[in-house]
Parts: C-alpha cells; structure tokens; sequence
C-alpha cells in the first residue's frame, strides 16, 4: 500500500481536531471588515463587465474561492497566478498546461516587477470590449471597461493594482488584511479597478488547504501556530521530494523525521532549543525565498 503524505489530515483526525480529542487546532480566521466588505461587494458586482481572479502561484489550488463562480455567473474572467518568481519555471510550465487541459487560459505575473502585468491590463480591456459595442448599438457613450481583483487575502492583488497604475496608490504589505474596504481606482480612460479586500470562505472546511495558506501567509498569523504550521511545511517538503532545500539551507538533514520532530531536532542543533523561534525561522525563510522558489502543489493527475 503506498505511504500516505503526512501533509494530508486524514478524516478520522479531523473528526477527532474537531471533537476537541487532540490538540491541533483547526484554522480559522474570518475578520470582520472581510464580513463587511463581502457584503458591499457583492452589491457592487452588478457593476462590474470583467473578474481579475487572482491566485497564489505557490498554492494554485489551495488560494481558489469556492464562492467566486456563484459571485460573478457570466461575467468574463481572467485567472491570474501572482508570485509566479516564487515557483521554479518547470513548475509553473506544470500549472499552465494543466489549466488550459480544463479550458482556462491563465495569466502568469509577479506584481512586485510587473512582469505579466501589460499583458493583464490589454485582457481585461479587450474583455469588455463587447460591453461598450451594445452600449453603442443603444446610442449610448462609450465608458471605461470596469473590472474587478478579486482573491484571498495577502496573494498580491494591490501590489498589481499599483503597477497597472503605475504608481502607489493601493495599499500593499506583506501580510493579509491591509485592503478593508472596497474603492473604484481609474487605470486609464479605457479601465477602472474595483479594489476589493481579500476574501476568504466564512467556515474552512478544507484544514490541508488552510494550512498551505498559513505557510504562505496568505491568512493571519493569529489563526495559526507557527511551530505546527512550520512543521506542516516539513512534511509538505517532503512529500515534494523537495527536503534536500532543508539540509541546503540548515546544515540539518530531515532523514526519516516527521516535520514536528525536525523541528525540534531544529532548534537544538541551530536555534538554542527555542521551537517556536525556529517554526518562525522556517516560515520566513520559505515566504523569502530562502528555500528557493518551491510550488506547494502538484496539478491533479488526469
């Protein structure tokens, strides 16, 4: 029987986080300016002819909102995979053949260079352009094309807000919940941006895809404890065949530990025993690359 990745939680262990039997919390965090803004926005998507969805590069999957399709029905949308610096070029060649296997066509960017972002902005433009020929064949004026960046908290939506301005003017920080309220931005006489907060489901249900969140920091640190997160981490490197980064990086190799042991084994040989300073150590060092570029996720097999 094949090994199963000790990166997944498997249903009995969930049963058991959620019966309060062991001591794993579970990942839950649902701000209240996020209940707010939802709310507005979801009024506001009336207005709107075109959806940027924005993901993380590193967790494809995991930074999709299961909301988003019922949120905007028929309306034209662009994928984006932000940070695609942050995964090797191998991967993201991966991530793109397997979306256009299921129709989509994705748009690959790094908001922090503007790499991609041109290529975004002429998209979004040339999918609302059916919006002004009606406009038109009903004697009306033509009007900017509105669209829409919509994503998960921290996954880099105002940071390419602020190139497509070419300018600051969108607030960007890394870490989540900088965006709290919803504002139109005009790009140019041909688009307006909708800046919408980072949305997040009310209930996570999926703990694996919270987790890989967490390591990317794609959710508050108040949700979460480092040391379990960090050791998630571990356990996802290895899974990856990717733990050979660990031994690169620590001078610490991970052999047949699991992450929760390799985190102590850590700490002792490099951080005077402290786990917590060493779970903290992991994550930074994996969100700055210190690790080298690493996707969390592999596309489903066909």
């Amino acid at each position: 029987m094949p090994r199963k990745p000790k990166s997944e939680l498997d249903l009995d262990q969930l049963a058991r986080i959620e019966r309060g039997v062991v001591a794993t919390p579970l990942i839950q965090w649902y701000p209240g300016h996020i209940a707010k803004a939802e709310k507005a926005l979801q009024e506001q998507l009336s207005r709107v002819d075109v959806v940027l969805e924005v993901r993380d590069a590193r967790i494809p999957l995991a930074s999709f909102h299961p909301q988003i399709p019922a949120w905007i029905g028929t309306k034209p949308r662009l994928l984006i995979l932000n940070r695609v610096d942050m995964i090797s070029p191998w991967e993201r060649e991966q991530w793109q053949a397997w979306f256009r296997a299921q129709g989509e066509s994705p748009y690959c960017a790094n908001g922090q260079t503007g790499d991609g972002v041109m290529a975004i902005f002429k998209a979004a433009q040339a999918a609302g352009v059916t919006i002004n020929e009606r406009r038109k064949l009903r004697g009306m004026n033509p009007r900017p094309v509105r669209a829409v960046v919509l994503g998960f908290p921290n996954v880099g939506k105002s940071a390419l807000i602020n190139r497509l301005l070419k300018r600051k003017i969108a607030a960007s920080a890394a870490r989540p919940g900088v965006t709290r309220q919803l504002r139109w931005i005009r790009i140019s006489d041909q688009l307006e941006l909708l800046d919408a907060p980072g949305v997040l489901p009310a209930n996570l249900k999926d703990q694996n895809a919270a987790i890989k969140l967490a390591i990317c920091d794609d959710i508050g640190e108040a949700a979460y404890d480092n040391q379990r997160v960090a050791a998630a981490l571990v356990d996802l490197l290895q899974d990856l065949n990717q733990a050979p980064r660990l031994l690169n990086r620590y001078q610490a190799s991970l052999g047949e530990r699991s992450g929760e042991e390799y985190i102590v084994y850590l700490a002792t040989q490099r951080f005077q025993k402290d786990n917590e300073r060493t779970g903290r150590q992991l994550l930074q060092d994996f969100r700055r690359l210190a690790l080298g570029p690493i996707c969390l996720e592999r596309p489903p097999s066909p």
